[in-house]
């Protein structure tokens, strides 16, 4: 069977109460109104697809837990009408009880909107898929009601074209990508590990735990007791490698701000792509620079204090189309002198980074110790002050829905049951679909009535023009 990644147990244990609740979300809209045998097309192609899965536990010490197929699946879920301001917190509360090991880990929403058309959103836990693999999943569904192929959603790296993937071994040095459009590392890059959220401690130099290939082929398809032998194997020789070069350093800890007055607030904005681009083009910086130095200035104008803002990044790390957490995560740290040149500069430079297991260990033992302990060991770690997740330029599946167009399309994560805040105070998710950007923002800040001040503040000072949904 294939198994979980350290970074799927991590989500699970988020799903079972330790760490920050995170469910992933697609949301689209129609320009008329959807029938409802359409939708319950598109459920069933869902039902019986990548999305179709659960995590079932292992019998062997030591052994991963696996996947199995399912075709359970929440009943297809349609609202009543919506006023377009409606919206987000109508899909604010689609997350509830989705659960990746005993039901249904996904959830098909609809509702008509009142000013005409309808909007649709997908919700599935975070265990089944980072935000890449749902819009895979979306576009194969609606992909095969046309017959169409489904393409895959395109990287920013991948509009970087002249870059070419470099080797797997050994690690590219950062002089390789010489050419300063670009800050975002190309796809299968070595450069990156595949755990995301593991203490990010830089590091460069061979990976520890690094599992040879033989295994990892071993892996896939294999019993409990070969998938057990394989961990071990690999955790024993990681860890005596680490103790060979001293005592394992604990892990960073970054602690949460405090809850009291932090709530939940979400806003959805369009940008023209042209514009967009020029504008980052004209301050010599690129489309993903801006986006990040965008996010800073609206914690900053929300009243954030601290004079230095840490980012956590995540990248996509999948070399094809599938519904994964194929992810990793690095950092930079985000001056108020920063223009969106120089993060593109330091974003490059963070892309080339490795990112270390806890305390030096191999990742892997994060999948053998008891869910509390390994949750000890990695509390906090990715959690930065804001999230920049740049999703890329969407399949042109997504443009319709069976006959419909969509006029606008938006990717994000949302926190289902939430009760202790993390350390992150604002997530922005954006996207491309044809000629438009859209940025989805989370805030889990204390201020969330200021936050559409912020936003009109700081995109004037940047000189983007937003449209709320």
């Amino acid at each position: 069977m294939d198994r979980l990644t350290v970074v799927d147990e991590i989500f699970l244990r988020t799903h079972r109460g330790m760490g920050t609740p995170i469910a992933l979300q697609g949301l689209w809209r129609t320009d008329d109104a959807l029938e409802p045998a359409l939708l319950r097309s598109i459920h069933d192609r869902l039902r019986v697809g990548a999305l179709g899965r659960r995590v079932v536990g292992a019998r062997v010490p030591g052994a991963r837990r696996g996947w199995q197929a399912t075709t359970a699946a929440h009943p297809l879920d349609l609202g009543a009408p919506l006023a377009e301001p409606a919206i987000l917190h109508w899909a604010d509360t689609l997350g509830t009880n989705l659960d990746p090991e005993f039901g249904p880990g996904w959830r098909l929403s609809a509702a008509p909107l009142r000013t005409g058309g309808t909007v649709v959103a997908l919700t599935c836990s975070h265990v089944l898929a980072d935000a890449r693999g749902l819009i895979h999943a979306v576009a194969t569904a609606l992909a095969e009601l046309t017959g169409q192929p489904a393409g895959r959603p395109r990287t920013p790296t991948d509009d970087a074209s002249r870059l070419p993937d470099p080797p797997s071994e050994p690690p590219v040095p950062a002089c390789a990508y010489a050419d300063t459009s670009i800050e975002t590392p190309p796809r299968n890059t070595s450069a990156l590990t595949r755990h995301a959220v593991p203490d990010l401690v830089t590091a460069r130099g061979p990976r520890l735990g690094k599992t040879p290939s033989h295994l990892r082929a071993l892996r896939r398809n294999d019993s409990d007791w070969a998938d057990a032998r394989a961990q071990w194997t690999t955790i024993l020789a990681g860890t005596a490698r680490a103790l060979r070069q001293g005592l394992p350093r604990p892990p960073a800890t970054h602690p949460s701000a405090p809850s009291p007055g932090r709530a939940v607030h979400s806003t959805v904005l369009t940008f023209d792509a042209a514009e967009w681009d020029a504008i980052a083009a004209a301050t010599g910086a690129t489309p993903n620079s801006l986006f990040i130095h965008l996010v800073a200035n609206i914690l900053w104008a929300n009243g954030f204090p601290a004079p230095t803002i840490a980012a956590s990044l995540p990248v996509d790390t999948r070399d094809e189309p599938r519904v994964d957490n194929d992810l990793a995560v690095t950092e930079i740290a985000i001056d108020r002198a920063d223009t969106p040149a120089t993060i593109r500069d330091k974003a490059r430079d963070a892309y080339q980074r490795r990112m270390s297991s806890p305390a030096g260990l191999p990742e892997e033992i994060l999948q053998v110790l008891p869910d509390r302990w390994a949750y000890a060991l990695s509390k906090g770690a990715g959690e930065r002050d804001i999230l920049c997740s740049n999703i890329g330029t969407l399949p042109d599946a997504l443009r319709t829905v069976g006959a419909h167009h969509c006029d606008r399309v938006a990717a994000r994560a949302i926190h289902p049951g939430l009760t202790e805040f993390p350390r992150t105070q604002l997530s922005g998710y954006l996207s491309r679909l044809g000629d438009t950007y859209t940025l989805a923002l989370v805030s889990l800040s204390g201020y969330p009535e200021t936050l559409d001040h912020a936003i009109d503040h700081a995109c004037s000072e940047t000189g983007v023009q937003p449209t709320h949904w």
